[in-house]
């Protein structure tokens, strides 16, 4: 079992930044490819971003490149979603996720899912 707790959510501006943390405990974090996902008002739940467990791959959704980026530190047992050039449309509930096997993009991968912090970018 993996608990995952999401923290860094907050009101900006549009064009500015936030770091979101996720950390997690139980099993072995650094054995874990970490995600990000994100469900706006009205939407379905969509891929951000993720990394696999040496940190060394990652992908990100086409509409994120460039602007934000995920990392990990498995000394911290911590993922982090660093989103610059925020916009309005990023307003979302950004969870983390956890998974072995599979596919980076289907939410049905993952096996193991944090609560949610909340982003909201003002225009």
């Amino acid at each position: 079992q993996v608990q995952l707790v999401e923290s860094g959510g907050g009101l900006v501006q549009a064009g500015g930044s936030l770091r979101l943390s996720c950390a997690a405990s139980g099993r072995t974090f650094s054995g874990y490819t970490m995600a990000w996902f994100r469900q706006a008002p009205g939407k379905e739940r969509e891929f951000v971003a993720a990394i696999r467990s040496s940190g060394g791959v990652t992908e990100y959704a086409d509409f994120v490149k460039g602007r934000f980026t995920i990392s990990r530190d498995n000394a911290k047992n911590t993922v982090y979603l660093q989103m610059n050039s925020l916009k309005p449309e990023d307003t979302a509930v950004y969870y983390c996720a956890a998974k072995h096997t599979g596919g980076y993009y289907y939410q049905a991968n993952y096996a193991y899912w944090g609560q949610g912090t909340q982003v909201t970018v003002s225009s």
